[in-house]
Protein backbone atom coordinates (compact mmCIF):
# COMPACT_ATOMS: atom_id res chain seq x y z
CA UNK A 1 0.00 0.00 0.00
CA UNK A 2 1.48 3.29 -1.09
CA UNK A 3 1.30 6.67 0.58
CA UNK A 4 -2.01 8.41 -0.27
CA UNK A 5 -1.65 11.73 -2.06
CA UNK A 6 -4.71 13.34 -0.47
CA UNK A 7 -5.43 12.99 3.26
CA UNK A 8 -8.24 14.57 5.27
CA UNK A 9 -8.05 14.82 9.05
CA UNK A 10 -11.22 15.65 10.97
CA UNK A 11 -9.57 15.58 14.39
CA UNK A 12 -6.86 17.91 15.80
CA UNK A 13 -4.82 15.08 17.34
CA UNK A 14 -4.98 13.13 14.07
CA UNK A 15 -3.70 16.16 12.17
CA UNK A 16 -0.76 16.33 14.56
CA UNK A 17 -0.09 12.61 14.09
CA UNK A 18 -0.13 12.94 10.30
CA UNK A 19 2.31 15.85 10.47
CA UNK A 20 4.58 14.10 12.98
CA UNK A 21 4.76 11.18 10.53
CA UNK A 22 6.10 13.57 7.90
CA UNK A 23 2.95 13.57 5.76
CA UNK A 24 1.69 17.08 6.39
CA UNK A 25 2.21 17.94 2.73
CA UNK A 26 -0.46 15.32 1.87
CA UNK A 27 -3.16 17.00 3.97
CA UNK A 28 -5.90 18.56 1.84
CA UNK A 29 -8.65 19.02 4.44
CA UNK A 30 -8.93 19.54 8.19
CA UNK A 31 -11.50 20.11 10.92
CA UNK A 32 -12.41 23.60 12.11
CA UNK A 33 -10.42 22.94 15.31
CA UNK A 34 -7.17 21.75 13.72
CA UNK A 35 -4.62 24.45 14.47
CA UNK A 36 -1.25 22.75 15.00
CA UNK A 37 1.20 23.06 13.34
CA UNK A 38 0.05 26.64 12.71
CA UNK A 39 0.30 26.34 8.94
CA UNK A 40 -2.59 23.83 8.82
CA UNK A 41 -4.98 26.72 9.51
CA UNK A 42 -4.40 27.69 5.89
CA UNK A 43 -6.06 24.47 4.74
CA UNK A 44 -9.79 24.33 3.98
CA UNK A 45 -11.90 22.79 6.72
CA UNK A 46 -14.87 20.46 6.41
CA UNK A 47 -16.56 20.64 9.81
CA UNK A 48 -18.32 23.20 11.98
CA UNK A 49 -20.23 23.02 15.28
CA UNK A 50 -24.02 23.10 15.31
CA UNK A 51 -23.94 25.00 18.60
CA UNK A 52 -22.61 28.44 19.52
CA UNK A 53 -19.15 27.78 21.04
CA UNK A 54 -18.99 31.10 22.88
CA UNK A 55 -20.37 31.65 26.36
CA UNK A 56 -19.84 30.04 29.74
CA UNK A 57 -19.15 26.39 30.50
CA UNK A 58 -22.74 25.99 31.64
CA UNK A 59 -24.19 27.56 28.46
CA UNK A 60 -22.01 25.40 26.20
CA UNK A 61 -22.95 22.26 28.12
CA UNK A 62 -26.66 23.08 27.81
CA UNK A 63 -26.39 23.59 24.04
CA UNK A 64 -24.47 20.35 23.51
CA UNK A 65 -26.84 18.36 25.74
CA UNK A 66 -29.84 19.66 23.79
CA UNK A 67 -28.38 18.38 20.51
CA UNK A 68 -27.33 15.02 21.92
CA UNK A 69 -30.71 14.45 23.59
CA UNK A 70 -32.40 14.97 20.23
CA UNK A 71 -30.17 12.29 18.73
CA UNK A 72 -28.33 14.83 16.60
CA UNK A 73 -24.65 15.11 15.84
CA UNK A 74 -22.89 18.03 17.50
CA UNK A 75 -21.06 18.84 14.24
CA UNK A 76 -21.95 19.22 10.59
CA UNK A 77 -19.88 18.11 7.61
CA UNK A 78 -19.34 20.49 4.69
CA UNK A 79 -20.17 18.34 1.66
CA UNK A 80 -18.82 20.86 -0.84
CA UNK A 81 -15.44 20.93 0.92
CA UNK A 82 -15.31 17.13 0.77
CA UNK A 83 -16.13 17.12 -2.94
CA UNK A 84 -13.46 19.69 -3.73
CA UNK A 85 -10.77 17.97 -1.65
CA UNK A 86 -11.50 14.42 -2.89
CA UNK A 87 -9.47 12.76 -0.09
CA UNK A 88 -8.29 9.19 -0.49
CA UNK A 89 -8.11 8.67 3.28
CA UNK A 90 -10.12 10.36 6.04
CA UNK A 91 -8.96 10.14 9.65
CA UNK A 92 -11.68 10.72 12.25
CA UNK A 93 -12.72 9.32 15.64
CA UNK A 94 -15.22 7.34 17.68
CA UNK A 95 -13.93 8.36 21.11
CA UNK A 96 -16.25 11.26 21.94
CA UNK A 97 -19.33 12.67 20.21
CA UNK A 98 -18.38 16.16 21.44
CA UNK A 99 -14.73 16.06 20.29
CA UNK A 100 -15.20 15.67 16.54
CA UNK A 101 -17.45 14.23 13.85
CA UNK A 102 -17.92 10.50 14.60
CA UNK A 103 -16.99 7.92 11.97
CA UNK A 104 -20.63 6.98 11.32
CA UNK A 105 -21.41 10.56 10.28
CA UNK A 106 -18.38 10.68 8.00
CA UNK A 107 -19.27 7.35 6.39
CA UNK A 108 -22.79 8.57 5.68
CA UNK A 109 -21.49 11.77 4.11
CA UNK A 110 -18.86 10.21 1.85
CA UNK A 111 -21.15 7.39 0.69
CA UNK A 112 -23.30 9.95 -1.12
CA UNK A 113 -20.57 12.34 -2.23
CA UNK A 114 -17.39 10.57 -3.27
CA UNK A 115 -16.68 7.89 -5.82
CA UNK A 116 -14.48 6.04 -5.23
CA UNK A 117 -15.18 6.25 -1.51
CA UNK A 118 -12.14 7.15 0.60
CA UNK A 119 -10.78 4.81 3.22
CA UNK A 120 -11.90 5.91 6.70
CA UNK A 121 -9.55 5.47 9.65
CA UNK A 122 -11.40 5.86 12.94
CA UNK A 123 -9.45 6.39 16.18
CA UNK A 124 -10.80 5.63 19.65
CA UNK A 125 -8.12 6.07 22.34
CA UNK A 126 -9.08 5.47 25.95
CA UNK A 127 -5.71 4.96 27.65
CA UNK A 128 -2.10 5.95 27.01
CA UNK A 129 -1.26 2.73 25.19
CA UNK A 130 -4.23 3.33 22.89
CA UNK A 131 -2.70 6.65 21.83
CA UNK A 132 0.51 4.92 20.80
CA UNK A 133 -1.45 2.15 19.09
CA UNK A 134 -3.33 4.81 17.10
CA UNK A 135 -0.07 6.46 16.01
CA UNK A 136 1.22 3.13 14.74
CA UNK A 137 -2.12 2.41 13.09
CA UNK A 138 -2.18 5.75 11.27
CA UNK A 139 1.36 5.04 10.12
CA UNK A 140 0.27 1.69 8.68
CA UNK A 141 -2.88 3.07 7.06
CA UNK A 142 -0.93 5.88 5.42
CA UNK A 143 1.76 3.59 4.08
CA UNK A 144 4.57 4.54 6.48
CA UNK A 145 4.54 1.81 9.16
CA UNK A 146 8.22 2.23 9.99
CA UNK A 147 7.73 5.92 10.72
CA UNK A 148 4.87 5.06 13.05
CA UNK A 149 7.06 2.63 14.97
CA UNK A 150 9.94 5.10 15.23
CA UNK A 151 7.73 7.98 16.33
CA UNK A 152 6.07 5.82 18.98
CA UNK A 153 9.40 4.66 20.40
CA UNK A 154 10.64 8.25 20.56
CA UNK A 155 7.52 9.46 22.37
CA UNK A 156 7.48 6.55 24.82
CA UNK A 157 11.18 7.01 25.51
CA UNK A 158 10.74 10.68 26.31
CA UNK A 159 7.79 9.91 28.58
CA UNK A 160 9.78 7.29 30.46
CA UNK A 161 12.55 9.85 31.01
CA UNK A 162 10.00 12.29 32.41
CA UNK A 163 8.46 9.60 34.60
CA UNK A 164 11.89 8.66 35.98
CA UNK A 165 12.60 12.32 36.72
CA UNK A 166 9.25 12.53 38.53
CA UNK A 167 9.98 9.36 40.54
CA UNK A 168 13.29 10.76 41.70
CA UNK A 169 11.68 14.01 42.77
CA UNK A 170 8.63 12.42 44.39
CA UNK A 171 10.53 10.01 46.63
CA UNK A 172 8.35 7.68 48.68
CA UNK A 173 4.92 6.88 47.28
CA UNK A 174 3.34 8.04 50.54
CA UNK A 175 4.73 11.52 49.91
CA UNK A 176 3.02 11.87 46.55
CA UNK A 177 0.51 14.73 46.41
CA UNK A 178 -3.15 13.97 45.81
CA UNK A 179 -4.05 15.45 42.43
CA UNK A 180 -7.45 16.35 41.02
CA UNK A 181 -7.75 17.20 37.32
CA UNK A 182 -10.82 19.18 36.28
CA UNK A 183 -11.97 18.76 32.68
CA UNK A 184 -15.11 20.92 32.84
CA UNK A 185 -16.13 23.59 35.33
CA UNK A 186 -19.92 23.77 35.11
CA UNK A 187 -21.23 21.15 35.47
CA UNK A 188 -18.20 19.83 37.29
CA UNK A 189 -16.32 17.03 35.52
CA UNK A 190 -13.02 15.39 36.43
CA UNK A 191 -10.69 13.89 33.85
CA UNK A 192 -10.70 10.17 33.05
CA UNK A 193 -9.26 8.19 30.11
CA UNK A 194 -5.48 8.71 29.92
CA UNK A 195 -5.33 11.50 32.52
CA UNK A 196 -5.13 9.29 35.66
CA UNK A 197 -2.16 7.50 34.10
CA UNK A 198 -0.44 10.80 33.32
CA UNK A 199 -0.93 11.97 36.91
CA UNK A 200 0.63 8.78 38.28
CA UNK A 201 3.55 9.01 35.83
CA UNK A 202 4.14 12.60 36.91
CA UNK A 203 4.51 11.55 40.54
CA UNK A 204 1.03 12.33 41.84
CA UNK A 205 -1.85 10.29 43.26
CA UNK A 206 -4.92 10.54 41.06
CA UNK A 207 -7.97 11.18 43.27
CA UNK A 208 -10.96 10.97 40.93
CA UNK A 209 -11.44 9.61 37.43
CA UNK A 210 -10.67 6.07 36.29
CA UNK A 211 -8.05 5.06 33.69
CA UNK A 212 -9.69 4.01 30.43
CA UNK A 213 -13.13 5.33 31.36
CA UNK A 214 -14.83 8.50 30.15
CA UNK A 215 -14.54 11.59 32.31
CA UNK A 216 -17.27 11.54 34.99
CA UNK A 217 -19.42 14.36 36.30
CA UNK A 218 -19.02 14.82 40.06
CA UNK A 219 -20.69 16.77 42.82
CA UNK A 220 -18.85 19.68 44.40
CA UNK A 221 -19.24 17.98 47.77
CA UNK A 222 -17.24 14.98 46.47
CA UNK A 223 -14.41 17.25 45.39
CA UNK A 224 -14.37 19.01 48.75
CA UNK A 225 -14.29 15.67 50.53
CA UNK A 226 -11.25 14.61 48.50
CA UNK A 227 -9.49 17.87 49.48
CA UNK A 228 -6.69 17.60 46.88
CA UNK A 229 -3.14 18.78 47.49
CA UNK A 230 -2.97 19.96 43.88
CA UNK A 231 -5.73 20.93 41.45
CA UNK A 232 -5.12 21.11 37.70
CA UNK A 233 -7.83 22.90 35.73
CA UNK A 234 -7.74 21.90 32.03
CA UNK A 235 -11.21 22.36 30.50
CA UNK A 236 -11.76 20.50 27.24
CA UNK A 237 -11.56 22.94 24.33
CA UNK A 238 -10.39 25.88 26.47
CA UNK A 239 -7.04 27.58 26.04
CA UNK A 240 -5.24 29.17 28.97
CA UNK A 241 -6.82 32.60 28.56
CA UNK A 242 -10.36 31.26 28.40
CA UNK A 243 -9.75 29.04 31.43
CA UNK A 244 -8.47 32.08 33.32
CA UNK A 245 -11.52 34.14 32.32
CA UNK A 246 -13.95 31.53 33.62
CA UNK A 247 -12.17 30.36 36.77
CA UNK A 248 -14.70 32.15 38.98
CA UNK A 249 -17.06 29.30 38.13
CA UNK A 250 -14.90 27.33 40.57
CA UNK A 251 -13.61 30.00 42.93
CA UNK A 252 -17.11 31.23 43.79
CA UNK A 253 -18.23 27.81 45.05
CA UNK A 254 -18.77 27.42 48.80
CA UNK A 255 -15.71 26.24 50.69
CA UNK A 256 -13.28 26.98 47.85
CA UNK A 257 -10.85 28.94 50.03
CA UNK A 258 -10.77 26.10 52.58
CA UNK A 259 -9.35 23.52 50.15
CA UNK A 260 -5.77 22.46 50.83
CA UNK A 261 -4.69 23.13 47.23
CA UNK A 262 -6.12 26.65 47.41
CA UNK A 263 -4.61 27.46 50.81
CA UNK A 264 -1.18 26.33 49.63
CA UNK A 265 -1.37 28.08 46.26
CA UNK A 266 -1.34 24.81 44.33
CA UNK A 267 -4.08 25.38 41.77
CA UNK A 268 -2.75 25.28 38.20
CA UNK A 269 -4.56 26.61 35.14
CA UNK A 270 -3.59 24.78 31.96
CA UNK A 271 -4.07 25.08 28.21
CA UNK A 272 -6.08 21.88 28.00
CA UNK A 273 -7.22 22.51 24.44
CA UNK A 274 -3.74 22.14 22.95
CA UNK A 275 -2.33 19.53 25.30
CA UNK A 276 -4.22 17.18 27.64
CA UNK A 277 -7.37 17.00 25.51
CA UNK A 278 -5.45 15.88 22.41
CA UNK A 279 -4.44 12.21 22.30
CA UNK A 280 -1.54 12.63 19.91
CA UNK A 281 2.21 13.38 19.92
CA UNK A 282 1.86 16.28 22.36
CA UNK A 283 0.76 13.89 25.09
CA UNK A 284 4.48 14.00 25.93
CA UNK A 285 4.26 17.76 26.43
CA UNK A 286 1.24 17.17 28.64
CA UNK A 287 3.24 14.89 30.92
CA UNK A 288 6.05 17.46 30.97
CA UNK A 289 3.57 20.12 32.11
CA UNK A 290 2.34 17.89 34.95
CA UNK A 291 5.92 17.24 36.08
CA UNK A 292 6.53 21.00 36.11
CA UNK A 293 3.38 21.59 38.16
CA UNK A 294 4.06 18.86 40.71
CA UNK A 295 7.81 19.26 41.08
CA UNK A 296 8.75 22.79 40.07
CA UNK A 297 7.12 25.92 38.72
CA UNK A 298 9.41 26.58 35.75
CA UNK A 299 7.37 27.12 32.59
CA UNK A 300 8.90 26.17 29.24
CA UNK A 301 9.80 28.90 26.79
CA UNK A 302 7.44 30.15 24.10
CA UNK A 303 3.74 30.60 24.67
CA UNK A 304 2.66 29.91 28.29
CA UNK A 305 1.24 26.43 28.69
CA UNK A 306 0.12 26.78 32.30
CA UNK A 307 0.19 29.14 35.26
CA UNK A 308 -0.55 29.16 38.98
CA UNK A 309 -3.85 30.64 40.04
CA UNK A 310 -3.06 33.59 42.25
CA UNK A 311 -5.05 35.69 44.66
CA UNK A 312 -8.19 33.51 44.82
Amino acid sequence: MGIPRRIASLLPSATEIVCALGLGDRLVLRSHECDHPEWVEGLPYATSPKYEPDGTSYQIDERVRALVQEGLSVYRVNSMALRRAMPQVIVTQEHCEVCAVPASEVEAAVAELLDPAPRIVSLSPERLNDIFDDIRRVGRELGVPDRGQVLTRELQGRMEELAEEARERAGAASARPGVLTIEWMDPLMVAGNWMPELVEMAGGRNLLGTPGEHSPFVEWSALREMDPDVMVVLPCGFGLERTRDEIETLTDRPGWSELTAVRHGRVALVDGHHYFNRPGPRIVDSLEILVEILHGNAVAGGLPRWEWLEGR
